[in-house]
């Protein structure tokens, strides 16, 4: 496939105005242009170079990524066909076979990169661990060949419930040597969210830890993974990493110890080559309804889109020491803890605890202590640092930081502009990514020493994305006007399917607009293009950088006795973006009092992690709905954030609810 229209879907995309749309109050005009010295060093040192690369992904994306392909990637044997796409599934680099951590690790052996740093580990208590290239080569290749004298195999699914520890990084690397494909769950999850995880994708093995450090405490992992277990059929073998000592019970012809197995595991494992789009990873991403999504990425297509954007959107150096501290639990963890750096080359660093543990600077402290040149993190962390202050900055040397990076979630322009003055001096440029689980890799960034950045905007698109802001009708939408997020042609690490479920999966993302992704992001582009997120349009919540899911938690809340019926929505938070607000109706004869709040907190973070529990619960008498019975979110949003614009309510059942609703609130 040579031009864009071997991808592009046959769709009007005229301009014409949203009756719906979406309204965008941000009115940020500053503009900061790229220094001149940054420049001189960048991977992509001009906007015209950047406008070149980008018209030849457009105009020729079989020729542009074949050479990306070739020039990023270590392969086995080359592929046959570029892409291959059919609406709604594409096939990367057919016919070709590649081995990712051959890719991410023995490729540096006989270099100047095998005795250089690849892992920096720093835990909690303070202890810190440097592994050179060579030393976790060794020490995946010795897991490697645990895993298959455990019985794993190519295809088969190993669960990862760790801290952030080096284990983790392990443990993915070994899974993918041998063609077998990892699910990591978050360590804040709990055990019925483990449960759920390991028996959709039926894990035959899964690698925990007794456990890990936070916040001066001890996270009993293996316990929750012992509660989980109780009703997972598939699983066979559980390996355990001791980390913090605590004591675990281990159960005889199931568990082991990582340590004890690695001792009698030879360092010597011969890869083997896979096929390009051998299944690498499931990853569980909330949905708006239902149980989570297990989100499946394939092996060539989506280390290409890491590997790349790694180097461009981050600048890499060979004397780049890399912090992104986001948690392996979570795609950027995946892409860009993991994946990207190390197919990179990269020093990537990797921390354990709290960010604010065991004071508000330990971020800095880090920063200072391993000179740190590029950083990449949540808005949430960064609006909660501004609430300290400036001193814990100034406290520590921040001079070895070149470049700044934010993920998760739209950054708001006063966060951006302390981030770059407070956190960069002024002279870090900052990349202000918007990206996906679905989309595997970075999607509109700037690109530093070449992007004039905007505090809020995630700027322009990378290489081989069409984005485009449309209404509901699919038609393309004026500059400066609010409208959905679409992308209109394929992209190397694109999500294949949804494990299990590939009717969800046409349906979420490709169904609205058909042979069109659909992101579900609001979004508006400015006059020079520039593209602004504005949040999300469905039901699910971005809390600190975490997508949660209405349903779960409502699922959560409901499952306790005293609860009939139950809605969350989100409001807007200082510090992590978006609160959690609960609305619960409590079956008849129950009476709401503060300590039923305090218990259904509790409930909810039992059932799903303690990052799930509500900021606030509010008992009502009944929820405002349809008269399909529907629930009406938008008027439960205003009525959170303490507002009174509800919009159209001519399909509103009864508006004496919202009434009510309204004086309970004030009433609180």
């Amino acid at each position: 496939m040579s031009n864009a229209g071997d991808f592009a879907p046959n769709t009007k995309t005229h301009e014409m105005a949203m009756e719906d749309k979406i309204t965008s109050v941000s009115k940020e005009k500053r503009v900061i242009k790229p220094a001149a010295e940054f420049q001189k060093q960048a991977n992509i040192g001009s906007m015209t170079a950047y406008r070149k690369m980008y018209r030849e992904s457009i105009n020729s994306p079989s020729k542009f990524w074949a050479k990306q392909a070739k020039d990023f990637l270590v392969w086995r044997k080359p592929w046959n066909k570029v892409v291959e796409w059919k609406a709604p599934h594409a096939k990367w680099f057919t016919g070709g076979m590649i081995n990712v951590a051959e890719n991410c690790l023995d490729r540096h052996l006989g270099t100047a990169r095998e005795n250089k740093a690849a892992i920096i580990f720093e835990g909690e208590p303070g202890d810190v661990r440097t592994i050179t290239y060579k030393q976790l080569h060794g020490e995946v290749c010795r897991f490697a060949n645990v895993l298959t004298r455990l019985g794993v195999k190519k295809g088969d699914r190993v669960a990862i419930y760790l801290p952030m520890v080096p284990e983790a990084a392990v443990a993915m690397l070994a899974t993918a040597r041998i063609g077998a494909i990892h699910t990591v769950i978050f360590g804040g999850f709990s055990s019925s969210a483990i449960t759920e995880r390991v028996n959709d994708c039926e894990a035959k093995l899964v690698i925990t830890a007794d456990g890990g450090y936070r916040r001066g405490g001890v996270v009993e992992l293996k316990k929750n993974v012992d509660e989980a277990l109780k009703k997972t059929p598939s699983v066979e073998k559980v390996v355990v990493v001791r980390r913090c000592g605590n004591s675990v019970q281990m159960k005889k012809g199931r568990d082991v110890w990582y340590h004890e197995e690695l001792e009698e595991a030879s360092p010597v494992h011969k890869a083997k080559g896979f096929s390009s789009e051998n299944p690498l990873f499931i990853l569980y991403t909330s949905g708006s309804t239902g149980k989570p999504k297990g989100v499946l990425h394939t092996s060539a297509g989506y280390l290409l889109g890491t590997a790349l954007t790694s180097y461009y959107v981050f600048d890499l150096k060979e004397y780049d020491t890399y912090w992104c501290s986001a948690d392996v639990g979570w795609i950027t963890g995946h892409s860009y803890v993991v994946y990207g750096p190390l197919c990179s080359g990269a020093t990537t660093v990797m921390y354990e605890g709290a960010p604010n543990y065991p004071d508000i600077d330990r971020f800095w402290s880090i920063i200072e202590r391993h000179r740190i040149s590029i950083f990449y993190t949540a808005p949430t962390a960064i609006r909660a640092f501004m609430r300290g202050g400036d001193e814990p900055v100034k406290k520590h040397d921040m001079s070895s930081l070149r470049l700044l990076g934010t993920v998760g979630e739209p950054i708001n322009p006063e966060a951006w502009m302390w981030y770059y003055k407070t956190i960069g001096g002024g002279r870090c440029p900052v990349v202000d990514t918007w990206w996906q689980t679905e989309t595997g890799a970075i999607m509109i960034t700037p690109l530093p020493g070449v992007t004039p950045m905007k505090p809020g905007s995630a700027t322009l698109p990378f290489f081989g994305v069409e984005p485009e802001v449309v209404d509901d009708s699919g038609r393309k939408v004026p500059k400066n006007s609010g409208g959905k997020l679409v992308i209109k042609r394929p992209w190397p690490s694109m999500l294949r399917t949804l494990w299990g479920d590939d009717k969800r999966f046409k349906e979420q993302y490709w169904s609205q607009f058909p042979g069109i992704y659909f992101c579900g992001d609001g979004c508006r582009q400015d006059k020079d293009g520039y593209y602004w997120i504005v949040g999300r349009i469905d039901d699910v919540l971005n809390v600190s950088g975490h997508r949660l899911g209405t349903a779960e938690l409502e699922s959560a809340l409901v499952s306790h006795a005293d609860v009939a019926e139950a809605a969350i929505v989100s409001k807007p938070d200082e510090i992590k973006g978006s609160g959690v607000v609960a609305f619960v109706t409590l079956k008849a004869g129950r009476n709401g009092s503060d300590n039923l709040k305090k218990t259904l907190r509790e409930h909810v973070g039992k059932e799903i992690g303690p990052i799930a529990r509500p900021d606030e619960i509010r008992f009502t008498e009944g929820l405002p709905k349809t008269r399909s019975g529907k629930i009406m979110r938008r008027i439960l949003k205003e009525v959170a954030s303490g507002g009174d614009r509800y919009g159209d309510v001519t399909t509103l059942e009864d508006f004496n609810v919202v009434a009510r609703l309204a004086k309970t609130g004030e009433d609180e």
